[in-house]
């Protein structure tokens, strides 16, 4: 559900410059809002990014189910694309059309809290959601220690190797250290004798921020580093955690055990990736890409430095919160309470209606035993590494300029990979940048 291809996103100062005067122009449309008398009910209105197929149909379920149950307060959900979202809460926020409902990716938090945008959760709403959900759900759902809203989608990641690739270059299983990790790529990486790559070891690829920056960060996580320290005012990269991840990196790019210019989306079901780090909303993209193919494919924890390490790997998500420009929040957090909270029979199993719709379109949510209860026994066991992970995963920082912090870390990884930067110049470029851009975020 979470979508594939993350955009880089757009600084706030460069919003109203970026947006194409359709999309100015729809963010400035009066929605509907009633007013609550009897023949005149209250309209929430609820702007997403689910705009389409699997996603869309699987919210409107719910959504419809609401209207037919409920004749005072109705719903109505808005749709743009990913990567106009950012923009869209900002444009109408700014005209002061703001959606009752918005549903960020959790790394926006920070900046749309500082915006005004957000309204913390009530306390009994808050209760509700720490007690609901894993620990890095709900710290990717606040800000600054408060609650904003409940998460509805949690994407970990895990490693996705090629069972079959690895059998043939002898291997019994996945890596479980770098140290494997590195010889796994090593025994199968194949180049034909131009020296042009047919399988690469171990997928890096500049293909978008999920396959450049998330993989780097959950390979971080797993060493014991952070991105961002721990008062969200500097980076942590340039510790000995992001050094040897940088080096990790290097060293598989050099050795060409890795070619960061191939799309990794494409390669890896077509067989020309041995291993890469994703997140778990792929396995839903990859079983009707690959049909009987998908049986090739394994998923493993994301290896750690050395045996014995503790386990940690990258979560990210998005959640739904009430905009504090809505007129009705009281009614806006008691329908994200019957979506994300309330437990109804489904899918042969009791669970919310959020946990069944991510799921569904094969995903998952931050509730462990909602999640447990609805893969059961005869789900996809790809999914379990990653429902694991919620135990152990770190959440994406979401300090007011993370944004664009993530934004700064891709181009330098992208540097480093492309050999434009040694991993030392790209340690110290992404320290200066990104210290700079959240020192000055606050």
């Amino acid at each position: 559900m979470t979508p594939a291809r993350r955009g880089r996103g757009l600084s706030r100062r460069h919003f109203a410059l970026a947006l194409p005067s359709a999309l100015l122009a729809s963010g400035c449309a009066a929605p509907h809002r009633g007013t609550g008398r009897p023949g005149d009910p209250i309209v929430l209105t609820l702007l997403t990014h689910y705009a389409s197929g699997e996603s869309k149909a699987a919210l409107q379920s719910p959504v419809d189910e609401w209207n037919a149950t409920h004749d005072r307060v109705k719903v109505r959900t808005t749709a743009v694309e990913y990567t106009d979202l950012l923009t869209t809460f900002m444009v109408r926020q700014a005209a002061g059309r703001g959606a009752d409902i918005i549903h960020p990716y959790c790394l926006w938090n920070g900046q749309l809290v500082r915006a005004g945008v957000l309204r913390p959760a009530p306390p009994e709403h808050a209760e509700e959601i720490t007690r609901g959900y894993s620990a890095a759900a709900v710290r990717g759902a606040s800000v600054g220690g408060r609650v904003y809203g409940y998460p509805t989608e949690a994407q970990t990641y895990a490693l996705y190797y090629n069972k079959r690739l690895l059998r043939e270059a002898g291997l019994d299983g996945p890596p479980q250290t770098w140290r494997e990790l590195e010889e796994a790529a090593r025994r199968t990486a194949r180049r034909d004798r131009y020296g042009n790559t047919l399988v690469q070891g171990f997928g890096l690829s500049t293909y978008d921020d999920s396959t450049t920056v998330g993989q780097t960060l959950a390979l971080l996580n797993a060493a014991g580093g952070s991105f961002v320290s721990a008062d969200g005012r500097s980076t942590s990269i340039d510790s000995v955690a992001g050094r040897a991840v940088f080096e990790l990196e290097h060293r598989l790019v050099t050795a060409g055990l890795s070619s960061p210019g191939v799309n990794v989306y494409k390669a890896f079901p077509s067989g020309q990736v041995a291993m890469v780090v994703g997140a778990g909303w792929w396995t839903g993209s990859l079983k009707p890409l690959m049909r009987s193919g998908y049986r090739d494919v394994g998923v493993a924890p994301v290896p750690v430095p050395e045996a014995g390490d503790v386990r940690a790997t990258l979560s990210t998500g998005f959640m739904m919160g009430v905009n504090t420009a809505s007129r009705y929040p009281r009614e806006a957090w008691e329908f994200l309470r019957w979506l994300n909270a309330d437990k109804v029979r489904g899918r042969g199993a009791t669970a919310t209606r959020m946990s069944s719709l991510q799921v569904s379109a094969g995903s998952l949510t931050g509730r462990a035993d909602d999640m447990r209860a609805l893969l059961g026994g005869g789900g996809d066991p790809n999914l379990r590494p990653f429902l694991d992970a919620l135990a152990y995963a770190v959440p994406e920082p979401n300090v007011p300029g993370a944004q664009q912090a993530k934004s700064l870390l891709r181009k330098n990884i992208e540097a480093l990979w492309t050999g434009q930067q040694s991993v030392e110049q790209a340690l110290r470029t992404t320290r200066r940048q990104v210290d700079q851009e959240v020192s000055r975020s606050w």
